[in-house]
């Protein structure tokens, strides 16, 4: 198993958000486990490496992309996250570059994808770094390549986690270099709801 040293310049990520890998509860979006909608992606051959998992967390999305025979690569800004993912791959004997790193400049991480994993990642952005997040993935994502994109959607109640998201919003940040083959309505799985989060997956191909 390869990976990246941490960077120290990686400052973006709030110190909190961090220390909650390392808390005795997990947050809620650590299941343990892949989410229901890429499992059945993997199940349906619809993976095609390298596979990128960004803003990865513990890994299970980039350990998923392995455990289907692809090269793999997860990237998180939190070093404790980080250092869980590398973990779980040596206990499972799984080979996956995980990598402390900003998803706003992907360049950095020196590889071109064919598939993008994200759970949870583009629901976080402000406006302002939305576009930033598109440039930085297109610059990644080969030619034909698909982005795979798991957000919370505007039917969750309360307001409580991440942002809501519309699907106009998702179509609006990527309508210059992406075409959106679908939306569709799916969950996310957290641990403190077993009902899950309303969300969007949206499969958007790279022109």
């Amino acid at each position: 198993m390869s990976g990246a040293p941490e960077d120290p310049s990686v400052s973006r990520v709030p110190h909190d958000f961090d220390a909650m890998y390392v808390d005795s509860t997990p947050p809620p979006w650590d299941i343990g486990r892949p989410q229901a909608e890429f499992r059945r992606l993997a199940e349906a051959d619809g993976l095609i490496g390298p596979v990128l998992d960004v803003g990865c967390g513990t890994g299970e999305h980039a350990l998923l992309a392995a455990a289907h025979g692809h090269v793999a690569v997860g990237v998180d800004f939190a070093p404790s996250a980080i250092a869980l993912a590398r973990a779980k791959a040596a206990a499972r004997g799984l080979d996956v570059r995980f990598a402390v790193g900003d998803a706003l400049e992907l360049e950095a991480l020196g590889g071109r994808f064919e598939t993008v994993l994200d759970c949870g990642l583009f629901h976080t952005f402000e406006d302002a770094d939305r576009p930033r997040f598109e440039a930085s993935l297109a610059a990644v994502v080969v030619p034909g390549g698909r982005y795979h994109l798991l957000c919370f959607s505007e039917h969750q109640p309360g307001d409580w986690g991440p942002r809501r998201v519309t699907q106009d919003e998702i179509r609006r940040c990527f309508k210059e270099r992406w075409e959106v083959m679908a939306i569709d309505a799916s969950l996310i799985e957290i641990t403190i709801d077993p009902a899950g989060a309303q969300a969007w997956h949206a499969e958007l191909l790279r022109h």
